[in-house]
């Protein structure tokens, strides 16, 4: 375990509400009416807004329950052993980093403050991991979603590359509050990139991978009729990215594809998903990147997310 953090100023941003579950990617709203007065009181607190400094530290033991939170916003109801694959991110702390808030005021009551994570970036080899649970509980995840979406040469592809051991595949994992400041990624996947290269030169865990996956959470506009006006072709979706940097791995992508989560989200609850005040449909998108498509991504991420 490292025994120096690294802390690095990333940005400013709107701090996220207590409640997490509530504060993820897939808010909700319209929960229920207790009475007017209590509304008024309850959009004084939504509009108010608390700037607060974030810096990153090395992953350690105490982030596990922060990072376990964003892996569950991430796969929801699906069949991961989140426990297992939040020891293997903290395991080997030499690659990710943890969010947290630069400055805990002295007047804060909450001994929760001050180990809190808004985020978090890892990178998992998933072939030098091979045979752990969460691992093929991963791949078979994002394999059986291939065979629903894609055609079957795509699905045997895609599982060929996930098998291949002479091409280690890593899982990119990129998971923040909504309320955190897309410009925060920029130091985070640089810093990232940073320390993959020195595993790679020190001969540590994850360092040589040859291409990378992800699964991003995006959304669809819900209820939209996808078909023209006039009757020709069908109007492709435009898919938006909760984590909005995440775009530019989507153009290099490979091999995408996109599989519906609205049966595992909470507007169970009552309320409906939106954006802009437009109903939306949840997803998660599942790119598969070539290592050697980092270098044009990371000069996009410079280009758009540069303070």
């Amino acid at each position: 375990m490292a025994s120096l953090a690294k802390k690095r100023a990333l940005g400013t941003g709107e701090k996220p509400e207590e409640d997490h579950e509530e504060s993820s990617d897939e808010g909700i709203e319209g929960v229920g009416d207790s009475g007017d007065d209590d509304s008024e009181d309850s959009d004084e607190e939504i509009n108010e807004e608390i700037t607060v400094d974030f810096e990153a530290h090395t992953i350690s033991d105490s982030d596990s329950n922060g990072i376990k939170k964003l892996l569950k916003q991430l796969f929801l109801k699906a069949n991961i052993n989140l426990s297992q694959l939040t020891d293997l991110i903290i395991q080997q702390n030499h690659i990710g980093s943890v969010i947290r808030q630069a400055d805990i005021p002295e007047d804060s009551d909450n001994d929760d403050d001050i180990d809190e994570v808004f985020g978090f970036i890892s990178l998992l080899n998933l072939t030098e991991r091979k045979g752990s649970e969460c691992v093929e509980q991963i791949k078979e995840l994002v394999l059986e979603h291939c065979e629903k979406c894609c055609p079957k040469n795509i699905a045997e592809q895609l599982d060929k590359i996930l098998n291949d051991t002479t091409k280690p595949v890593g899982l990119l994992l990129s998971e923040r509050f909504i309320n955190v400041p897309p410009q925060i990624a920029l130091p985070l996947h640089k810093q990232l990139q940073e320390e993959i290269a020195e595993a790679q030169r020190t001969n540590k865990p994850t360092g040589k991978c040859h291409f990378y996956i992800m699964i991003s959470k995006t959304f669809k506009e819900a209820g939209k009729n996808n078909s023209t006006l006039t009757g020709g072709a069908p109007k492709k979706e435009k898919l938006m990215f909760t984590n909005a940097e995440e775009e530019f791995f989507h153009e290099h992508a490979v091999l995408k594809f996109n599989y519906s989560v609205q049966d595992e989200s909470d507007s169970c609850l009552a309320g409906r998903w939106s954006f802009d005040d437009v109903p939306m449909k949840p997803f998660r998108t599942v790119m598969l990147i070539p290592a050697k498509s980092i270098s044009p991504i990371m000069e996009k991420l410079r280009e758009y997310l540069s303070i």
